[in-house]
């Protein structure tokens, strides 16, 4: 049976890297994957396959960067892993403040978590683990200003994680099948 999975592609529109959807669609195409669309903009490619998660990765990976000419690294979950990723969240939805979920390699949650213990957060700038799943709190338009993106931006971090905003994870959630 098939899986319902998202790709969350990271650096699609940094330093200069601006993919189109519709193109790296064309090149998830290229597997034997079923039902290959985006969700907004930003990296989140939604398809269905009996394949394990490492193995798409591997060769989705390899497919996108022979494509691109350059590294791109992503992370798949499946539609169970988001619907938690989405119920977990621990900060109630406001309209002045961000929440964001990482996507991440097992484990990395708590190495955001200690690096963010090194910044003096901003107001209302919070982060928590729950559900084995890393969140942050920013107050909007303070994103960017803030340390902890500061921290973020390390070229060490680059490969472990991507983020996105709780509410494209509802978004996401939604468009599964």
């Amino acid at each position: 049976m098939e899986t319902s999975m998202c790709a969350f592609l990271r650096g699609v529109n940094l330093n200069g890297r601006n993919m189109k959807m519709a193109d790296v669609c064309n090149v998830f195409s290229q597997e034997p994957l079923k039902d290959v669309r985006s969700v907004l903009a930003t990296g989140n490619i939604l398809f269905e396959s009996n394949a394990s998660k490492a193995d798409l990765r591997r060769s989705l990976e390899k497919r996108m960067s022979d494509h691109y000419g350059t590294d791109i690294s992503l992370i798949i979950k499946d539609k169970e892993e988001i619907k938690n990723i989405m119920s977990s969240s621990p900060f109630p939805a406001d309209p002045d403040l961000h929440v964001y979920a990482f996507i991440c390699e097992d484990g990395f949650d708590r190495t955001l978590m200690e690096r963010f213990g090194t910044i003096t957060p901003a107001v209302n700038e919070k982060a928590q683990i729950n559900g084995g799943q890393f969140y942050w709190q920013v107050s909007k338009g303070s994103t960017l200003d803030s340390g902890f993106s500061k921290v973020l931006g390390e070229k060490r971090m680059k490969d472990q994680f991507t983020s996105r905003n709780i509410n494209t994870i509802q978004k996401i959630l939604e468009k599964m099948v």
